[in-house]
């Protein structure tokens, strides 16, 4: 009898677990507009972690956090160093390779707090290496990085605020 209550439980909490699995994994999942070119495949992928920074700027009356740059180191899927990623936006990879991206108009993240994810289309190269023959990136996963909510006003003008995120970052090349 025991054992029949303990493999009844064990089902039970397989069944929830896949469940919520099921939820989270479509919860996540990448809106068409974000999807990359069908003519391209994927390069690589990194992990981002590090600020987004904000500086307080005026817009007439109004006072408002405008982002400057991103300031991130990038990891590759064992967790090693990878490169970083910067002002352009740019990625530069530890081989001297650099791309430089434009965003693409994008839909809010899945998370509310946590700035959107991204297709960014690469306009400019830099360097031979592994980052060379990208032609675009994909921002998903995103977690935190949002622009301060209050605190931007004339007594804060010019100030900068860090505000922490990670991101995976997809590249993707011609197949």
């Amino acid at each position: 009898m025991r054992n029949r209550i303990h493999e009844f439980a064990s089902a039970v909490l397989s069944a929830a677990a896949s469940t919520v699995l099921s939820f989270s994994v479509a919860a996540q999942q990448v809106p068409k507009q974000l999807e990359p070119p069908v003519n391209e495949k994927l390069l690589l992928q990194v992990h981002a972690k590090g600020d987004q920074v904000y500086t307080c700027k005026s817009d007439g009356a109004k006072f408002t956090w405008m982002l400057k740059a991103p300031d991130a180191q990038l990891f590759d899927k064992d967790g090693k160093p990878f490169g970083k990623h910067s002002a352009g936006p740019s990625w530069e990879a530890s081989d001297g390779s650099r791309v430089t991206g434009k965003a693409e108009p994008n839909p809010p993240s899945p998370d509310p707090d946590s700035i959107p994810w991204l297709l960014i289309k690469i306009i400019s190269h830099d360097g031979n290496g592994v980052l060379s023959p990208a032609t675009s990136i994909q921002r998903l996963h995103t977690k935190g990085g949002k622009a301060p909510a209050s605190g931007c006003d004339a007594s804060h003008a010019d100030h900068e605020a860090r505000v922490p995120y990670e991101a995976d970052y997809l590249f993707y090349a011609p197949k």
